[in-house]
C-alpha cells in the first residue's frame, strides 16, 4: 500500500481507491477511509461465493484502508452499489 493519498491502490487489482465517508453511527472511530469499488475487483467478486459457501449470506465485502491506523480489511456489502452514495469524489 503507497503512503501517498494520490497513489492508495487496492493491493487486489490495482486500481485507485476512492475516500469514503464513513456513516455517522458506524464504530469505526473515523470520519473517512479509503475504499475499492472497483466492481471487477477480485476480491469483491470471489467474496460473493465465499460468504454464501460459508456463512450461506448473499453478501461479499470490499477493500478498504484506514489512513489513520494504517489497517486494511473487508467492508461488508451487501449489492453492488451498496455505500458508493458516500463516496467523496475528490481524494484529498
Amino acid at each position: 500500500m503507497e503512503n501517498s493519498k494520490e497513489n492508495l491502490v487496492c493491493p487486489h487489482c490495482n486500481q485507485q481507491l476512492k475516500k469514503w465517508l464513513c456513516p455517522p453511527e458506524s464504530t469505526w472511530g473515523v470520519e473517512y477511509q479509503y475504499v475499492c469499488f472497483n466492481d471487477e475487483c477480485s476480491y469483491f467478486v470471489k467474496g460473493w461465493e465465499w460468504m454464501l459457501k460459508k456463512f450461506n449470506q448473499k453478501v461479499s465485502y470490499r477493500y478498504r484502508y484506514n489512513p489513520f491506523n494504517k489497517e486494511s480489511g473487508p467492508l461488508p456489502v451487501w449489492s453492488k452499489d451498496a455505500l458508493k452514495n458516500s463516496i467523496v469524489e475528490n481524494n484529498n
